[in-house]
């Protein structure tokens, strides 16, 4: 699925999509065709990641970070 990060866009777009009411339709024009049509809809929560032990955190960053070393060197 691609991803859009509103962050990204211009705030006069990011208010029209965050605007949109549940099942409210916006159609993507591009030299006066449509390209596109978005449906509003809500979405669900994220689920919560599983909780980590903090050791197993722990060998997780250094190893990321002893792989990025290598990686330098």
């Amino acid at each position: 699925m691609a991803r859009l990060d509103l962050d990204d866009l211009p705030p006069k777009i990011a208010a029209l999509l965050t605007g949109l009411a549940e099942g409210e339709e916006l159609l993507l024009v591009q030299h006066g065709a449509v390209v596109g049509r978005l449906t509003a809809s809500v979405a669900p929560p994220p689920e919560p990641e599983p909780a980590v032990e903090p050791e197993q955190h722990a060998r997780e960053v250094f190893e990321n970070f002893r792989s990025a070393i290598e990686d330098e060197f």
